[in-house]
């Protein structure tokens, strides 16, 4: 499960970084371009990508309830 945590943690942080890249104009090409809706949501993304990878370490080093 540590693992599993970790690797969704990455791919959701991954896919926050292009939803800001795309929604802040640097990525263009989509109709998610230049929409601050999507850099808002990629920001999320990589916030919760972060607890999970930070959740799943802490799995490895003590038992989490």
């Amino acid at each position: 499960m540590k693992w599993v945590m970790i690797i969704i943690g990455v791919l959701l942080a991954l896919i926050g970084c292009a939803w800001i890249l795309q929604g802040v104009g640097i990525l263009p090409g989509s109709f998610m371009s230049g929409q601050s809706f999507w850099a808002a949501m990629g920001l999320l993304a990589v916030i919760v990508g972060g607890v999970l990878i930070y959740m799943g370490a802490l799995r490895g080093r003590r038992s989490l309830p």
